[in-house]
């Protein structure tokens, strides 16, 4: 049997398997190959195996085995297109260890399930220490934050990663790559001893938990490190000049979770390395939010995602045509609410939770809430058009696009009527997957609209390669065009080229008559804003435009 394609898979998968066993399986041939770590530990006949999943059947405690049968029988069959379950499995001494599968089935041309990739997570010996560098893993880092956290013990936590790392890894080969790892990683445990232990997470991010050392000090390790790695960074004779990104968390308070303040430290990270040049950014300063309880508060909103979505709720911001003002749709918008904390403003939680693997999660609710919503509205208003935010959280995940069309099909909402709205911080994403996933999408009908269009240097090269069927104008253009003659040049000329793209355009901000009148005559389609309505909850919003 020819393993070529089997075996690049498995090779894909080992490079981010951070310790846990990759299992690939050819689906039409019955035939896989596992993690040499996984055949010895829990004794299998060999890497290569014929019928893999009854031989691991054999391996799974009774109690389990119906649960695992019916997931992997789903994704075999086409019904699902992932497959993520706990379980207990027989090592080879006989005794049992909790595992985690998660995987995902790769269809072919027809879309008939081909290859079924994915990892298994041994929990009886996750790898606390990282095999490239010998430092503490990123399991590592989540256990010693669980042990400070129980201990209560306040501490300083830095996350600092590597930027263009891929770079390196192009010019010259992942070996070499893994040298400039090591160095790095030694440099930051010197830089940082005595001071606290130093971690390797996943991918080109190190982190350091201290205990006695206060944000500044390890700033000023950090800035020295910075200037060190930019300029004198030695991989053999090689001289490298490496860019880092830093985000920090102070945690004094004992009752979230080691998940959340990981979600913060990436938060942080992101902010570094989008709006502060590299600068350290402390959590603290996130979200304009001046309360103390920002971490604890968002370890609530998680725990509410993990319990059914609860306290989530959506508004609804119309969108009505240019020229007549008739309602021609509204945009979805993400709310929170709870006795302890009353109503959260969404800038106070979702740039957090958009790091955070619940989020995809909360996404689905957000879609799913909102078609179930607006199918009310399609009775009486068969063109109703409903917009959805889309993250770059969403995007990621293989499984997307069918996700999208599984809520449609459960909800029996119309795809033509739904619009999802992406961000001009999609670039981060391969066009090319973007391309695959909107293709899937326009094809059951579904349109796209480009949010926020003008922000960033890469709105129009979106527009030009994703087929998108409206261009929303940023409000920063709108607020003074009764004024400036510069944004209404600004609003006209993104009217043209959205034109020349076939593409309609929607005016977000609108606050007055005269900003109104103005974009009437600037070929602007739609328009949405305060002056039509502030964001209302369904029930408000059926009573006041469809009567």
């Amino acid at each position: 049997m020819n393993t070529q394609k089997l075996d690049a898979l498995f090779e894909a998968y080992s490079i981010a398997a951070d310790g846990a066993y990759v299992y690939v399986c050819d689906i039409k041939n019955d035939y896989s190959k596992w993690s040499k770590a996984a055949v010895d530990y829990f004794g299998l006949p060999g890497e290569y195996m014929e019928s893999a999943g009854h031989i691991w059947l054999g391996h799974i405690s009774p109690d389990d085995r119906e649960d695992f049968e019916t997931s992997i029988a789903d994704v075999f069959e086409g019904r699902e297109k992932s497959h993520n379950i706990q379980y207990r499995a027989m090592a080879k001494d006989g005794k049992y260890v909790l595992c985690t599968c998660s995987g995902v089935s790769i269809p072919d041309d027809d879309g008939t399930p081909a290859y079924f990739c994915g990892i298994i997570k041994n929990h009886d010996c996750l790898n606390y220490t990282d095999s490239i560098t010998n430092l503490r893993s990123l399991y590592g880092f989540l256990e010693d934050i669980k042990g400070c956290l129980w201990k209560k013990q306040k501490i300083s936590t830095i996350i600092i990663g590597l930027e263009d790392f891929s770079r390196a890894n192009d010019i010259y080969n992942y070996a070499f790559g893994n040298r400039i790892l090591r160095k790095f990683g030694s440099i930051l445990q010197q830089a940082f001893r005595g001071m606290g232990t130093t971690y390797r997470m996943d991918g080109t991010k190190f982190a350091v938990i201290s205990e006695n050392s206060s944000i500044e000090e390890l700033n000023t390790v950090y800035r020295d490190v910075q200037e060190l790695v930019a300029q004198n960074f030695y991989v053999a004779s090689d001289r490298i000049a490496l860019s880092l990104c830093a985000g920090a968390v102070t945690i004094a308070d004992f009752s979230v979770t080691a998940d959340t303040v990981y979600s913060c430290l990436k938060y942080a990270f992101a902010e570094s390395k989008n709006s502060r040049h590299g600068d350290l950014y402390l959590f603290e300063e996130a979200l304009n939010n001046d309360q103390k309880d920002t971490l604890k508060r968002i370890n609530f909103i998680r725990n509410c995602i993990i319990d059914n979505c609860s306290g989530f709720y959506l508004c609804y911001q119309p969108v009505v045509d240019t020229k007549t003002e008739i309602l021609k749709g509204a945009e979805a918008l993400i709310r929170w609410r709870s006795d302890v904390y009353g109503v959260v403003p969404p800038l106070s939680f979702i740039p957090v939770l958009e790091q955070d693997s619940l989020f995809p999660k909360l996404g689905k609710w957000i879609l799913r809430q909102a078609l179930i919503d607006c199918k009310k509205i399609l009775m009486g208003n068969p063109g109703f058009i409903i917009n959805v935010n889309l993250s770059y959280a969403q995007l990621e995940k293989g499984d997307f696009a069918q996700d999208v069309i599984d809520i449609l099909e459960e909800t029996q909402f119309p795809a033509e009527n739904l619009c999802l709205e992406i961000t001009e911080r999609c670039r981060l994403l391969n066009i090319n997957q973007l391309k695959k996933i909107f293709s899937a999408l326009r094809k059951k009908g579904v349109r796209i609209a480009l949010d926020d269009f003008g922000t960033g240097f890469s709105s129009l090269g979106i527009l030009r390669d994703l087929p998108v069927n409206t261009v929303k104008i940023d409000r920063g253009y709108v607020m003074n065009i009764e004024n400036d003659a510069k944004d209404r040049n600004t609003v006209k000329f993104i009217s043209d080229l959205a034109k020349s793209f076939s593409a309609e355009v929607c005016a977000e901000g609108i606050e007055t008559e005269g900003m109104r009148n103005e974009l009437r005559e600037l070929n602007v389609t739609s328009l949405q804003g305060y002056y039509y309505s502030k964001p209302i909850e369904i029930g408000e919003f059926l009573k006041k435009f469809c009567k």
